[in-house]
């Protein structure tokens, strides 16, 4: 019997430079459910891959002093590298730089151009130099440019457009009609509320002011612009065809069953990328899944200061296996995660030496102890005791199962785990060490040896997908095998006098929270005595006069809330040239503020600064993002920004008054 297939895909990776363990985390979510779905008995094609045109790549390489695909070979091979590295069994490892995928982009934009739906004009609107955006009158803001506030002037430039509106309504129909489409439904009321029933606009597709792109063949002063190149990833790597000439895998894997992205792209991938595939006249993914962000959450990290988490500095410290524990676990269904090196040392001391390592290990040792390592069923059971692990340990599938099915993956490992803390348990309560000293009690204590390892094996069989290498490491001191899911609704499938491993492997070994931080701590300071430039001496500065508004008075003051906030994490909208995206702490909320001072710092500089917040600003939507608040700067007469912090040590939340 064929088995069903399953085609996953990750967003493709852009390669602007190495991503942090917070990207990382996308590919391991993916491949725990590529996994889990090929044990579940589907034929699973896992794609991902990177995205490798633009022009922040071409400024990247300019600064480097190589070529854009000398530059792009260099990162996409460090990307794949960390995929390998994380233990990803992705099926295609797609580059948007591949000559088949451009050609079939090209193909893809003619056709669309030959019918109708990409037309040529121009941005006819008001032009902000700085931000390189065009806007129109009614999305200025107090006049200016709503993404950093200087003066816009009226200017055009030529482009191919993308006819969105033609499809808007077919979209929300489907939507509509499809409540499994986008999750969770937070995005999607997003999406229907924000953008499409206010709505669509027409879409750029191509660009003139760079050129590392791929080329409109027809016209070529112009390159795709980056979204339709990289969203048709998901068709090219599987043999699509713009001219009707697909491959026998294309016709057996589209339409997607699922797309998982972070929250950030949900926007392209559940507006842009539907609507392209209706003018091709293909299906739509059949779910697309825009997942939180994991955020380093102390608030101290950042490139500048060197200490940015990477996925292989995790796994130097503390393991493959635990690195994806830890970022699966640690992330909700809907909200954002945090990770922090105390924490990654805390889950791994409880959940991973502890409950886990820690449960093998006895088992094991006191196998070899009371039996010579034989495991064998006597039959001799305490039925409430026993019944109730057994219970436990047969009735996890299903649970997992249903978790899955709703990509609610920490919960799955939650269940999982529950197996390894019922068996502890069973420990307690069966006490081994007290039925060892009555020999007339031997057939029950090796039942309950028994018990214990049949029941560690089944977990074990179920941790797989999550934990790999670890699983196999488990059955392999138990001289067992991985179970085939069908096999995990029974117990006592595990063949008498069979010996386990005279001597256990340590799986986890308990650390140091001091340790670690110490340990990460040097790592951080040698990274930045490598990069550190000696400190030049300041000129003196000068002073500006600008022109004086009208006064207020102290109730027009006292209406403007100002707080501390603690920036504790940090992105770059995503195409937007000006704007980041903040995560503020004030007090004990978070808040997410957009700011247009993307060209005097980056994500990372921001990350962990104490910064003067206006709180109560009416929220607003900048390039398509929700913005709670301003963060206040300072301007030079050249046009550079810096935020404005407090003198001393200030608690986030405290007020500014």
């Amino acid at each position: 019997m064929s088995k069903t297939p399953y085609y996953i895909t990750t967003a493709i990776a852009y390669t602007s430079g190495k991503p942090h363990i917070g990207n990382n985390y996308e590919i391991v979510l993916a491949d725990a459910i590529a996994r889990f779905k090929r044990k579940e008995g589907y034929d699973v094609f896992f794609q991902t891959g990177t995205d490798e045109h633009g022009q922040k790549i071409e400024l990247k390489a300019q600064d480097a002093g190589v070529s854009c695909k000398e530059f792009v070979d260099d990162v996409a091979g460090v990307i794949q590298g960390l995929c390998d590295q994380l233990n990803i069994s992705y099926d295609k490892f797609i580059r948007t730089t591949d000559d088949y995928h451009e050609k079939q982009v090209q193909k893809i934009f003619k056709r669309l151009y030959d019918q109708g739906d990409i037309y040529k004009s121009s941005y006819e609107g008001l032009y902000c130099t700085p931000c390189e955006s065009f806007w129109t009158e009614s999305q200025l803001v107090e006049g200016k440019c709503p993404d950093c506030g200087r003066e816009v002037k009226p200017a055009s430039e030529e482009a191919y457009f993308f006819k969105m509106s033609k499809y808007a309504d077919k979209l929300i129909k489907h939507i509509n009609e499809h409540p499994e489409f986008i999750q969770p439904v937070s995005r999607k009321n997003e999406m229907m509320n924000n953008f499409l029933l206010p709505g669509l606009t027409d879409l750029c597709v191509s660009r003139t002011s760079f050129k590392w792109g791929i080329p409109v063949d027809f016209d070529d002063k112009h390159v795709v612009y980056v979204w339709l190149d990289a969203l048709t990833n998901y068709i090219t790597g599987i043999g699509y065809d713009a001219d009707g000439n697909s491959t026998e895998q294309y016709k057996k894997l589209w339409p997607a069953d699922l797309h998982l992205i972070g929250k950030d792209i949900i926007r392209f991938h559940t507006i842009y990328w539907p609507i392209f595939l209706m003018a091709l006249g293909e299906p739509l993914p059949k779910q697309v899944f825009g997942h939180p962000w994991l955020l380093q959450g102390d608030g101290k990290m950042s490139k500048s200061k060197g200490n940015v988490i990477y996925a292989d500095d995790l796994i130097d410290f503390f393991g493959v296996d635990a690195v994806r524990y830890f970022v699966l676990h640690e992330m909700p269904f809907e909200n954002d995660g945090t990770i922090t090196w105390e924490l990654m040392v805390e889950r791994l001391n409880s959940d991973l030496a502890n409950t886990l390592g820690n449960l093998v290990n006895r088992t094991i040792s006191m196998s070899n102890k009371y039996f010579g390592g034989v495991v064998a069923d006597k039959g001799v059971e305490d039925a409430a005791i026993d019944e109730d692990l057994k219970a436990v340990i047969i009735g996890t599938l299903d649970k997992v199962q249903t978790k899955m099915a709703d990509l609610k993956v920490a919960d799955a490992l939650t269940e999982i785990f529950a197996i390894f803390k019922r068996c502890n348990k069973y420990i307690d309560e069966t006490e081994p060490w007290v039925l060892a000293k009555d020999e007339a009690r031997a057939d029950r204590l090796a039942t309950v040896m028994y018990n214990l390892v049949e029941g560690i094996t089944i977990g074990a069989s179920l941790l797989q997908p999550f934990m790999p290498e670890t699983a196999e490491k488990i059955v392999a001191q138990l001289n067992a095998e991985i179970r085939e899911f069908e096999a995990l609704k029974k117990f006592g499938l595990r063949e008498n006098n069979v010996k386990v491993t005279e001597t256990p492997e340590i799986l986890f070994a308990r650390l140091k929270v001091e340790e670690i931080v110490e340990k990460a701590e040097a790592m951080y300071a040698a990274r930045r005595a490598e990069t550190e430039a000696p400190a030049e001496e300041a000129p003196a500065e000068d002073v500006i006069d600008i022109a004086a508004k009208e006064e207020i008075e102290y109730g027009d003051f006292a209406k403007l809330q100002f707080q501390v906030g603690e920036i504790i994490a940090c992105e770059a909208v995503p195409k937007s040239k000006k704007l980041l995206c903040s995560q503020v702490k004030i007090g004990s909320q978070v808040r997410q503020i957009v700011s247009g001072i993307k060209a005097h710092y980056t994500p990372e500089e921001m990350v962990g600064k104490k910064v003067m917040v206006l709180v109560n600003l009416k929220p607003a939507t900048l390039a398509g993002v929700l913005s709670e608040g301003m963060l206040l700067c300072a301007e030079d007469a050249e046009g550079n920004l810096a935020l404005m912090t407090p003198e001393k040590k200030m608690p986030a939340g405290a007020e500014i008054c």
